[in-house]
């Protein structure tokens, strides 16, 4: 029997190297929804050992464990392995698994956790897991698997996307156009992570931005592909976080107009369609009412 915890908010997401204890305390003071310990790109190979034990030393440590998360090494390496066995027992919030390449790796990380979980006193289940799923070539085939019927698939909370790590994968020199905006092949690894994010139920959470200064650009975007469906951002400086979670806050307009939402069809039970301020509105609307009160923690 599983134990899966609630979910936390996820508006926004900061990376911190695992092997600074300096950055790590900085990312878990911050305003940032889940302070994400790196464990992968950030931290040399070398230095693997020494972050694995800095970042456990870092979230037992903490009394708010269940935002506290750690990017572990892919699935198809050693490190992974040595990364879990390292952390868990810590009792991190989740785990961020990158590189993955479909519902199997998921599966594998599943049972991973669930061994790991039994050995340290840990519920079954209480480890959540988000995957970078459009990383690798392979990866992009097969984002509309995460919907499916396997193993683990109750720890899967969030999916995002990466432009960084594909480039490379593709042999591609320049992932932006001179307008700044992502070329197709990137645009369309955002697509595929929102629909099969959308697919599975689970929080589509949009990509860095690596220019950390340009704050109003950030904040454009954040704003941008919330419209789309996003749910939330990653981060890679603590400047970024307040505009993030800005961006993914909803105001107190949208707010009501959701409660005004749900309570004209509450008074309407069983219609399909209900008029308000002047406009039509369909069991679409409601969906997007709801969500939207949802996300914002209001039942």
């Amino acid at each position: 029997m599983t134990d899966t915890p609630a979910l936390p908010r996820m508006r926004s997401w900061l990376f911190a190297p695992g092997d600074s204890a300096k950055k790590m305390g900085k990312a878990q003071a911050s305003a940032a929804d889940i302070a994400l310990f790196d464990l992968e790109d950030s931290v040399a190979p070398e230095n693997k050992p020494a972050a694995r034990a800095m970042v456990a030393e870092q979230v037992a440590g903490s009394d708010d464990r269940a935002r506290l998360w750690v990017r572990i090494n892919p699935i198809t390496t050693p490190d992974c392995i040595a990364d879990l066995a390292a952390i868990m027992p810590a009792r991190p919030g989740g785990v961020f698994l990158p590189k993955a390449e479909g519902a199997g790796d998921i599966a594998q990380l599943h049972h991973y956790l669930t061994a790991l979980e039994a050995a340290n006193g840990i519920a079954r289940g209480r480890t959540l897991v988000a995957a970078l799923v459009t990383e690798t070539a392979a990866a992009m085939f097969k984002t509309g698997e995460y919907a499916g019927d396997y193993p683990g698939r109750e720890r899967l909370a969030a999916m995002s996307w990466g432009a960084e790590d594909l480039s490379a994968a593709l042999g591609a020199s320049e992932q932006r156009g001179a307008d700044g905006e992502y070329a197709h092949t990137y645009e369309l690894a955002r697509s595929l992570c929102l629909i099969g994010a959308s697919a599975a139920g689970v929080a589509p959470i949009e990509t860095v931005q690596p220019e950390f200064r340009d704050l109003e650009a950030l904040e454009k975007r954040a704003r941008a592909v919330r419209a789309a469906g996003f749910r939330g951002m990653l981060a890679i400086h603590p400047a970024q976080v307040d505009p993030i979670n800005a961006a993914f806050t909803p105001s107190a307009e949208e707010l009501a107009h959701a409660r005004a939402v749900v309570d004209a069809f509450a008074e309407h039970p069983g219609a399909g369609v209900v008029a308000l301020d002047g406009a039509m509105l369909d069991r679409p609307h409601l969906a997007l009412a709801q969500r939207l009160l949802a996300d914002a923690g209001e039942n």
